[in-house]
């Protein structure tokens, strides 16, 4: 019941911290006593009983109570005749209610952000609480993670920084929670929510979020649950493309590169995707990144993806050619590390080939095709 109300009452806040936007944009607009800022005005009136119990709410009803001042000197400005004090007096007093809307827009502003500050900060706390909370909270949980992953990466394609957001997800723990999912039991909406969430973080403060995903268990839960969804590759893929050299190095120094180059004959949902973070993973490696890939007879496994994308595999045809592309343009070798593997792809290529034919083609894309 207590959730219950809580929802009702983040439906309300966020409805108006949309109103509050809508009056922000209308700086200057003709209608001075519009929908919108008649709802910050109902906000302002009921705050007693609706925000008063809460402190972190007691700057919203500061700014509330500016909106309120200026929207009745508004009012008042609006009151005075306009040709009383002759052309002068006339341009003095369109001036002043000119000036007045716009703080009121600014003060909208700062309740708008007031407002979501609010809001990120209960979505923090009842996102932990739901994953500490196995079973029951699992649908919950899942939308809570929906929301905050929509929330930072809307924020991380706009270029924009929240900092009190920031604050929010560090002072209760999120990063913590969520890696606590990971991985854990059978795949699952939440596992998968927590996966997107970890390069989420990442994407929003690559500075603060990617410490705790090198250092912390995140990567390992990540491979090892990406044999049986996709999710966890998809995060996989966005992390090596965020951190690149020093994910490719931890990977290695794990050990973790044999179980990926596994994925290429795994579940048919998960091959697309292994194959995109190989590609990721050798464009981005050094050379003993590249050598463990090979030695776990990665060319020989691209040219059997490659024989069957006449079966329905049509995303590996020419495979080791995109291996090789991803080799000679990537920034972990130099240019003599690339001519080197360059023949050393070449060489593993024929030797893995079953006909003339196959080598042939191998030889041709891998010299010719590996040209960007």
């Amino acid at each position: 019941m207590e959730e219950e109300e809580g929802d009702e009452f983040l439906k309300v806040l966020r409805a108006l911290r949309d109103a509050a936007r809508t009056v922000e944009s209308g700086c200057g607009s003709a209608s001075d006593r519009g929908p919108a800022l008649h709802a910050l005005l109902a906000l302002d009136a009921g705050k007693d009983h609706l925000l008063a119990g809460d402190p972190e709410l007691r700057a919203l009803c500061r700014v509330l109570a500016r909106v309120r001042a200026l929207s009745w000197s508004l009012e008042l400005s609006a009151g005075e005749p306009e040709g009383g004090g002759g052309l002068v007096g006339e341009l003095r007093a369109r001036c002043r209610r000119c000036k007045t809307r716009r703080g009121i827009a600014r003060a909208a502003g700062e309740v708008a952000r007031e407002i979501q500050a609010w809001m990120d900060r209960q979505l923090a706390v009842r996102l932990v609480a739901a994953l500490r909370r196995e079973g029951d909270e699992d649908a919950r949980a899942s939308a809570l993670l929906a929301e905050l992953e929509a929330r930072l990466m809307g924020l991380a394609t706009e270029g924009r920084f929240d900092a009190r957001l920031q604050d929010a997800v560090l002072r209760h723990g999120v990063f913590a929670a969520v890696e606590a999912r990971l991985g854990v039991g059978d795949p699952s909406p939440v596992s998968d929510g927590c996966a997107a969430l970890v390069l989420a973080l990442v994407r929003f403060n690559r500075d603060v979020f990617v410490g705790p995903v090198l250092m912390g268990p995140a990567v390992g839960a990540l491979v090892s649950s990406s044999a049986s969804s996709p999710a966890p590759l998809r995060a996989l893929n966005g992390l090596v493309d965020a951190i690149r050299t020093p994910l490719v190095d931890e990977l290695h120094g794990r050990g973790e590169l044999p179980r990926l180059v596994a994925l290429l004959f795994g579940d048919t949902r998960v091959r697309a995707l292994a194959l995109e973070l190989v590609l990721r993973v050798a464009y981005y490696g050094r050379r003993e990144v590249l050598d463990a890939l090979l030695a776990e007879g990665l060319v020989k496994r691209l040219l059997c993806l490659q024989r069957s994308s006449g079966l329905g595999g049509g995303e590996f045809v020419s495979a080791v050619a995109r291996f090789a592309v991803q080799v000679e343009v990537g920034q972990g070798l130099g240019p003599r590390e690339k001519r080197l593997a360059k023949l050393d792809i070449l060489r593993r290529g024929r030797e893995a080939a079953v006909s003339p034919a196959e080598e042939a083609t191998v030889v041709a894309e891998v010299l010719w095709g590996a040209t960007p």
